[in-house]
């Protein structure tokens, strides 16, 4: 889901986007189960509720989870995503932790894709050994 996608479905009555835990599962392709637990263990902010005590999302939760979604494709820890929610609600004066958190993450991926990159190498290097192997036993 891109920040984009998040802002399709029409306003609330006070201008304000409202989804219910089914819409934003739809959504997100996360399950209800999952949104609750990200509640749970903080990695959310507060939502709100309605009158009859049904989670209403809104645009800016759902901006959130799209980036928690991009933290999670990272690879990085449920417990350091949890942390730097926490820090994002103490306020602008945690941004060198939230900046060191994120550059220590970038480093991880540039790592992994490093890996990655030596293991497509290796898979050419064989798929074009197989390739050959091919072409000469079909000589005639």
């Amino acid at each position: 889901m891109t920040v984009m996608e998040t802002r399709s479905a029409p306003a609330g009555p006070n201008g304000e986007d409202r989804y219910t835990i089914s819409e934003v599962a739809a959504r997100t392709g996360l399950s209800a189960y999952t949104l609750r637990w990200y509640e749970r263990i903080g990695l959310m902010p507060h939502i709100d509720r309605s009158h009859t005590g049904q989670r209403r999302y809104s645009g800016r939760d759902l901006d959130w989870l799209a980036f928690v979604g991009k933290l999670r494709l990272t690879g990085m820890p449920v417990a350091d995503m949890v942390r730097y929610a926490e820090l994002v609600r103490e306020g602008e004066h945690t941004f060198p932790e939230r900046q060191e958190l994120l550059e220590s993450t970038r480093r991880d991926v540039r790592a992994r894709i490093a890996e990655l990159q030596d293991t497509l190498a290796v898979l050419d290097y064989k798929i074009d050994t197989y390739a050959g192997a091919r072409r000469a036993s079909e000589r005639p």
